[in-house]
């Protein structure tokens, strides 16, 4: 039997594993590490929870402990590329861990924190980056990074970096690499779009495969239950009844359907916390770190979390929604049965999902074990949101608000003209009471403008008879409308006391 001891490690390695409990490599340890060691560039495929991190981390630490050299600046020697945060947070914890008694310098680089602290961590460089590719491009295009002078490149879960769109990204990263490199890729899946992003990027790699593409772990006990949407939560709940569940992984296919499974199961008095890709980076570790160490029972993730969540002790997978890609399928079973142990997997599929589910056991080549529905299910309405928004005055009819709409009543009562509610918008004020003298034009034979109630000047004459404290205009000839506006304003200034122009004489006025 293979010991790590044969593998030829640095003693320093051999050290940290023993601390570790770490004496037999798994298959894919044992198939990787001599390629790497020996520099050669390595295209591996292994499921989940098979030690791929191990795989690559050792040979790596290995070779960095053997050519020790400094670390260039903005720069680092071995670059690692994540899909996540959390498993780019695990990957550095495994190097740490690994290389303890080396003095590597390791960092993590993702999105959801301050970019500060990334910088001023990169000024004086790393042995070793482990970075998710979006953060690590705005890094590089900010010029806090340089990639010019990396050793050895890991592109870890390739096929989920490129379900997330990475691609472009991974694209633009790889052409700013030295030619001369080390080039690892490691997967669960090798899709054909992997395949072929592997020939481009890898010079005559070697092909590790330990289990065929998209296989199960034979540990785990599978089955389905058929059930209506509306009526997952409730069984949700009765399976949680079963105290053998000790730590189980609840996945859901969207963000908001995490939330939703959360609330419900408050509700119920069951805590559980979500991860997903809306939570931020403090609240998705403490939801891990709460899962980790024993405090919650339930831990509700959507895919992005698939491959992320490294626990021991996960006894239960339990799909709610069934994933519309079957590769997440043996992702998300892949959380259970870690390290040689046991563990169950159980799926909701209602009836739109069925074809999900031909799609997974064509993928799997496995017949998923269909088990009954209990009995008495009801349906679990949605627990209400908490709303921490405070609440509004509630706005009263005036303006600005709509008014009610009018009876038939009322609308009959306005066209007819009724004395009762509110007078008719067409009625005219009675002005018999004024005395007014009217004319039908003015004498410039414009309309009169300014309604019927309006004082008018007599016709004949071209003064003003209603102007206060007796105060008369001198005639003035025909103007343009210009003109009469000029005037106008003139007369407005020396009315109201407002001084005149600038090296101007007062207006002349007579009394």
């Amino acid at each position: 039997m293979t010991t790590f001891s044969d593998l030829g490690l640095d003693a320093a390695l051999l050290k940290a594993l023993a601390t570790e409990n770490y004496v037999t490599p798994t298959p894919i340890q044992a198939k990787a590490i001599p390629h790497v060691l020996a520099g050669k560039d390595l295209l591996g495929v292994a499921q989940t929870g098979t030690g791929k991190t191990a795989a690559f981390a050792l040979p790596i630490l290995h070779r960095l402990a053997a050519a020790p050299r400094p670390a260039p600046r903005k720069g680092c020697r071995a670059l690692v590329l994540s899909p996540t945060r959390e498993l780019a947070s695990q990957i550095a914890e495994s190097f740490e861990a690994y290389g303890r008694h080396l003095g590597m310098n390791v960092t993590v680089i993702f999105g959801g924190v301050k970019i500060g602290k990334q910088i001023r961590d990169m000024m004086n460089g790393m042995d070793v980056v482990v970075a998710t590719p979006g953060r690590l491009l705005d890094l590089v295009n900010q010029r806090a990074v340089t990639l010019s002078e990396v050793e050895t490149i890991v592109l870890d879960e390739a096929d989920q970096m490129l379900d997330m769109g990475f691609i472009h990204d991974i694209k633009k990263l790889v052409a700013m690499l030295p030619k001369k490199r080390q080039s690892l890729f490691f997967s669960a899946t090798m899709p054909p779009a992997i395949a072929e992003l592997a020939d481009r990027f890898l010079s005559d790699p070697v092909k590790v495969a330990v289990t065929p593409v998209a296989t199960t772990a034979e540990r785990i006990d599978q089955s389905v239950i058929f059930v209506e949407t509306a009526r997952k939560q409730a069984l949700l709940t009765k399976l949680l009844d079963d105290k053998s569940i000790e730590r189980a992984l609840v996945f859901t296919r969207t963000k908001h359907g995490a939330d939703r499974v959360v609330r419900r199961l408050a509700a119920s008095g069951i805590p559980a916390g979500a991860i997903h890709g809306n939570k931020s980076q403090p609240q998705r570790e403490r939801a891990l770190a709460d899962f980790r160490e024993g405090r919650a029972r339930l831990l509700v993730a959507t895919d992005i979390a698939a491959r992320g969540i490294d626990v021991d002790g996960v006894s239960h997978v339990i799909n709610f929604d069934l994933p519309n890609v079957p590769e997440s399928y043996v992702h998300r079973i892949g959380r259970t049965a870690r390290a040689g142990a046991a563990g169950v997997a159980i799926s909701f599929c209602d009836g739109e999902e069925r074809a999900y589910l031909r799609d997974i056991e064509r993928l799997t080549r496995l017949k998923v074990p269909v088990v009954a529905l209990p009995a008495d299910l009801p349906v679990v309405p949605d627990a209400p949101r908490q709303d921490s928004r405070p609440q509004q005055p509630q706005r009263q009819p005036g303006r600005g608000a709509p008014r009610p709409e009018r009876g038939q009543d009322q609308q009959q009562q306005r066209r007819n003209g009724a004395q009762q509610g509110r007078p008719r918008r067409d009625a005219r004020p009675d002005t018999s009471a004024f005395e007014v003298a009217r004319t039908d034009r003015n004498p410039g034979g414009r309309m009169r403008q300014g309604g019927p109630s309006a004082p008018r000047a007599d016709a004949g004459q071209g003064q003003r008879q209603d102007r206060p404290n007796g105060q008369q205009r001198q005639d003035r000839p025909a103007q343009g409308r210009g003109q009469a506006e000029g005037a106008r304003r003139d007369d407005r200034r020396g009315q109201g006391g407002r001084p005149a122009r600038k090296g101007g004489a007062p207006r002349a006025w007579t009394n």
